[in-house]
């Protein structure tokens, strides 16, 4: 007869066993991992914000043109990174499996794949003329977009690598690594914007390098941390470097629906907000200072959400799917419960925090700073489903459960989202095509959209997640 999982020594994460041989989730364990994640999405939070507190200096054009590039280049960055991503699932899995050189052959694929990327990074980052030619932005504003562009995308495979070198450490539960070598490339980017745009005169530009920059020394740094000494003899990082076909496919196809899915979601964000930015320089400013607002909720979000990935992931490498259902709930529920306070915060808290981001000489600042705090409210009210969006789906690329998420989200995003952004937002004659409703609603319309979209994609996730269909997923 064998013994019951409350009885056998236990390989899952964050399980504390009580006095009746009754297991339960230890939220101190849970906390140690996420904690150093929530920090690190904070430095990254820190980052973003620094570069649009920069940028803000520059111009209300040179604002709108981040708002009009931001999750654009995020999509290219995650549509082709995706095999920097499943590093962390993969490594997790292995790591739970007890399989340490399992785990470092994961990240070196995810390097030779990382590497495979830089000729389609190079051919995006030189075609941002054609790219941003069909939006009919205002010249300015499309001036400014292009400068950024192209330095920023140039860093895409450095990005990739650093996310393949951050998801080992991520999958192992050492974290705290992962935070130290963010914290370094946002210090390093803070110091690099003010030197590139103002002493440089680079204007944006030297934005988008500042932040390609820090990247690539903050990769160097992760690398250096991988093949140390002390990951030798427990990991062996530096004699699982050959490549192989099999791996290789593995990566691909586990990587490309992983980044295709966060990627999809911001196609959609980004068309979203190019519109606001066709409507006008201040609809465009407003909507990018929200957007970084809305970011103080998901950004630390995420870091629970990530230490969600890795314990799911360990818990089926240690072959208990039950414990990683309720891991999983418990990451789902510490993600809600913090997105929808933040989101209440980001409500009453902005008129002080909107004003900030503008310079208070520019002659839109006023028009700026007054829708700003009309959208920040709707920006606010959908935090509560988007933490359930985010959670679930993490936890499902802790399980290898991206493919039909994907293809849900494909739906929602691209068929419900932006044809009612592009209803709500524009009159007839400002859009981009005629053969929809148009109720020219301006950029709030356009934000009643996004709060649409999010709670609808909240109950998806969370639907998906409730049906157990990961737990019949298995990686080869």
């Amino acid at each position: 007869m064998s013994a019951s999982p409350a009885s056998r020594p236990s390989r899952v994460p964050a399980v504390r066993i009580d006095a009746h041989g009754h297991r339960h989730v230890d939220l101190n364990a849970v906390a140690g991992l996420a904690l150093p994640l929530m920090l690190n999405s904070a430095v990254q939070l820190i980052l973003n914000l620094t570069d649009t507190w920069f940028i803000g200096r520059i111009s209300t054009e040179a604002m709108a043109a981040m708002g009009a590039t931001h999750f654009l280049a995020i999509v290219f960055l995650l549509a082709l990174g995706g095999v920097g991503l499943c590093v962390q699932t993969l490594v997790a899995q292995a790591y739970g499996a007890r399989s340490s050189l399992r785990a470092s052959r994961g990240v070196w694929l995810g390097l030779w794949a990382a590497a495979l990327t830089t000729p389609l990074f190079v051919a995006v980052a030189f075609s941002g003329p054609w790219l941003f030619a069909p939006f009919g932005l205002p010249p300015d504003v499309q001036a400014n977009a292009v400068d950024y562009w192209m330095p920023r995308l140039l860093g895409g495979p450095l990005a990739v690598a650093l996310w393949a070198l951050s998801g080992f450490f991520n999958g192992i539960g050492r974290t705290r690594v992962t935070f130290f070598v963010m914290l370094a490339v946002g210090v390093l980017n803070a110091v690099l914007n003010e030197v590139l745009i103002f002493r440089f005169g680079m204007g944006i530009a030297g934005s988008g390098w500042a932040t390609t920059l820090s990247v690539a020394a903050g990769t160097g740094l992760a690398a250096i941390l991988f093949l140390s000494r002390s990951l030798q003899d427990p990991y062996r990082t530096r004699l699982a470097w050959r490549p192989s076909r099999k791996g290789l496919r593995r990566v691909f196809a586990l990587g490309i629906p992983t980044g295709l899915f966060p990627a999809v979601d911001l196609v959609a964000i980004s068309l979203f907000q190019l519109m606001q930015v066709r409507l006008g320089a201040v609809e465009g400013a407003a909507t990018q200072i929200v957007m970084m607002l809305t970011s103080l909720a998901y950004m630390p979000a995420i870091g629970i959400a990530m230490a969600g990935t890795t314990l799911v992931g360990q818990s089926i490498g240690a072959g208990d799917k039950p414990w990683a259902a309720r891991l999983g709930n418990t990451s789902i529920a510490l993600v809600t419960a913090y997105m929808g306070a933040v989101g209440v915060l980001i409500g009453l808290t902005g008129p002080w925090l909107v004003p900030f981001f503008i310079d208070a000489g520019d002659p839109n600042a006023t028009a700026v700073i007054e829708l700003g705090l009309n959208l920040v409210w709707i920006g606010g009210a959908y935090q509560l489903f988007d933490g359930i969006n985010l959670a679930s789906a993490f936890c499902l690329r802790g399980a290898g459960d991206v493919r039909v998420p994907t293809r849900y989200l494909m739906v929602l995003a691209w068929g419900v989202f932006v044809p009612l952004a592009h209803m709500f937002s524009f009159a007839r004659g400002e859009g981009w095509v005629e053969f929809l409703p148009q109720f020219g609603w301006g950029a709030a319309g356009g934000w009643v959209a996004a709060l649409l979209y999010i709670v609808a994609l909240g109950v998806m996730m969370g639907l998906r997640w409730r049906s157990g269909a990961w737990q019949h997923i298995k990686l080869t």
